[in-house]
């Protein structure tokens, strides 16, 4: 009888890179250094209803949010596993403010990272599953050193992305470009393990949207007509889609991606601009969502043509099953004019 062949991550990364001969290993090895760092975070989250790594720090990141202890750890772990290898030019990171230069007294290279540490972190003391998300992008500027202008990139420039998500089991999730992949922490042997091959979005799965529907006093009209036409408040719609909202980016979007449906974060008369962070969390998901399949958008446009300038740019996201993005877009676009202009019969088919 045939065994399953066994895939670690570090196999996989390298029979990817043997596609390309004239490649350095550089990228590889920044890979390697995530899912280390992945694991050290991993083993901290399982621990930490035992340890002091639960409540703050007394500190405010630049978001303007208290700083958790195990965010502040998720940051240094990352930042630590990545600042010495040489081949990085620079980092970003959610709870700085600006461009992470690479210290002095290391090599820089062709490469830089940028990351939300812990994604979700607010929910950590209820045990619910949170995450990190990360971008690769290539150095583009002429500073010996890097400088915040190889971080501003357009998502169509992101040569990786990925998360992890800290739940049942830790999960990591990356694309080079070529499909999706999913690893699942064995924690036995202490390696991921290739568990979920081609990832793609069911292109007629589960009729869910994931939003926070707290909000629906403080969004458009038109943000409004799209959620009640959701829920089939306005006659409209003969199969309503069921409501699924964790509060947690990362682990709306993994239930998402692997069942169908899409993750709303609408601007609203507070964040007129949206919520979400462009670089961090939006850009990085919106490269996988495409790459399996789906589709991502600001409501209007796709999230990866933004080009961003500034390090901490927020955006509105509608991310997840391409036609429940594009009927967002649709009703954004036109309000009820634009849902009418869809067919019951489209709408019946799961569009």
């Amino acid at each position: 009888m045939s065994q399953r062949s066994v895939v670690t991550i570090e196999r996989h990364i390298i029979e990817a890179e043997r596609q390309f001969p004239e490649a350095t290993g550089a990228f590889s090895n920044i890979m390697y250094d995530i899912a280390f760092a992945a694991k050290m975070i991993a083993r901290e989250v399982r621990r930490a209803g035992l340890a002091d790594v639960l409540g703050y720090t007394g500190e405010v990141n630049v978001q303007g949010e208290e700083v958790k202890k195990l965010d502040e750890f998720a940051h240094e772990v990352i930042f630590k596993a990545l600042d010495h290898t040489g081949h990085l030019c620079g980092m970003a990171s959610e709870e700085v403010e600006d461009f992470i230069p690479i210290p002095d007294r290391f090599p820089t290279g062709k490469y830089c990272v940028l990351f939300d540490p812990l994604d979700g972190s607010s929910n950590i003391e209820a045990n619910v599953s949170v995450g990190t998300i990360f971008s690769v992008h290539r150095k583009i500027s002429d500073h010996e050193r890097g400088c915040a202008e190889d971080c501003l990139q357009p998502g169509y420039k992101q040569v990786a992305a990925g998360y992890v998500v800290y739940g049942s089991s830790t999960m990591l999730v990356y694309t080079t470009g070529n499909g999706v992949h999913g690893f699942t922490l064995e924690p036995s042997i202490g390696e991921f393990l290739l568990s979920h091959p081609n990832i793609r979005i069911p292109e007629k799965g589960q009729r869910i949207y994931s939003v926070n529907e707290g909000n629906y006093n403080k969004w458009s009209p038109e943000q409004r007509a799209l959620v009640d036409h959701l829920k089939g408040a306005d006659g409209q719609n003969p199969r309503p889609f069921s409501a699924r909202y964790i509060g947690s980016l990362v682990a709306d979007f993994h239930r998402n991606l692997l069942y169908g449906g899409f993750f709303m974060y609408p601007a609203d008369h507070k964040n007129r601009n949206g919520k979400l962070r462009l670089l961090y969390e939006a850009a990085p998901l919106a490269m996988i969502a495409e790459q399996a399949g789906g589709r991502a958008s600001d409501g209007f446009r796709k999230i990866n043509d933004i080009v961003p300038d500034s390090l901490h740019q927020r955006t509105p996201l509608y991310i997840g099953t391409r036609e429940h993005v594009e009927l967002a877009e649709q009703f954004l676009a036109g309000g009820r004019v634009g849902a009418e202009a869809l067919s019951i019969e489209a709408v019946a088919a799961g569009v």
